[in-house]
């Protein structure tokens, strides 16, 4: 099978087609061929960092976590999909997903079904970055009707549909982007938009819930905490919080924490019950052919994406 392989740390062009071995379904497992592997920011930061990132791995590796495809066999003891199904989901994260290929294994359960109304390509883009916001939002924040819930970066790949998720359950939403995504952000339903690069979200916001921080520094959770009110819980994304952050948060009664994605084939289905009924939809800024990851990782990199990068093999 094509797949694109990391031969070792550093800048895109680390990135080399090669010809693998397609991988064999054990018990539980099914096989799923490949037709959209979305290109998450774990995927150039593992790349480029090496042993720095969040996840451990040494080279040659193929990387990539998000898939959407169809079932081509299933393993001794699948009762969930049959051959033919379309499916998608995220396999083994932190461990060895291996997206970026023509062909991945993986346990049934960290799949779900494609739905009705989500073509492909949308719903390669979907897993990690849906599955970020859904953990963060629904099952660490619990957000509920008339929260009023602060993202910031959210025309990007998580922000866009964490905005969805939460205004789903009846939150007031607010966020932070550039000036020229507001337009984009409106169409989502977000009430109240900030242009971080023009005034200070700790002042324009007021005060807030949740607040769903996909910068993750030092100096924007310091500011996020500005706007909490008491009890309210700041989510920093990737992994973990700052320890500075943390230890102003409890001296502030305030809650902090990071958080890391994880399989979860339940919360799939809940991600795709919504974009089956149109309360979901995945933004894809560009579709690139499998062979052209590494440009994909540069346009990633430059930080401006709106929306998600997706590859098909």
């Amino acid at each position: 099978m094509r797949a694109i392989q990391a031969n070792g740390y550093g800048p895109p062009d680390v990135l080399e087609p090669v010809d693998l071995p397609t991988p064999e379904p054990i018990a539980t497992e099914v096989l799923v061929r490949v037709q959209a592997a979305g290109v998450n920011p774990v995927d150039w930061k593992t790349r480029a960092r090496g042993p720095g990132g969040v996840v451990q791995l040494e080279p040659p590796v193929v990387l990539g976590w998000d898939v959407a495809g169809v079932v081509d066999q299933v393993g001794g003891g699948v009762t969930r999909f049959a051959v033919g199904d379309e499916v998608f989901g995220m396999p083994w994260f932190p461990r060895l997903g291996r997206a970026y290929a023509e062909y991945v294994t993986a346990p049934s359960r960290q799949f779900a079904r494609i739905p009705e109304g989500l073509d492909t390509v949308q719903a390669g883009g979907l897993p990690l970055a849906g599955l970020t916001a859904w953990q963060a939002l629904v099952d660490t924040a619990g957000v509920t009707r008339g929260d009023r819930v602060l993202i910031h970066a959210a025309a990007g790949g998580v922000g866009h549909l964490a905005v969805q998720i939460a205004k789903s359950r009846g939150a007031h939403i607010i966020a932070t982007a550039r000036a020229n995504k507001h337009d984009f952000l409106r169409g989502l339903g977000v009430e109240q938009i900030i242009d971080y690069t023009d005034v200070a979200f700790e002042v324009e916001a007021g005060e807030v819930d949740v607040v769903l921080d996909l910068v993750g520094t030092e100096d924007y959770g310091m500011r996020s905490l500005q706007t909490l009110r008491d009890g309210g819980l700041l989510i920093q994304v990737p992994s973990s919080a700052p320890e500075s952050v943390k230890h102003a948060g409890r001296d502030q009664g305030k809650r902090v924490t990071g958080i890391l994605v994880e399989p979860d084939g339940h919360a799939l289905e809940q991600l795709a019950a919504l974009a089956g009924n149109g309360a979901l939809r995945v933004e894809v800024a560009e579709e690139l052919p499998l062979e052209q990851a590494a440009r994909a990782h540069t346009l990633g990199e430059e930080g401006r994406v709106q929306g998600k990068l997706v590859l098909v093999p």
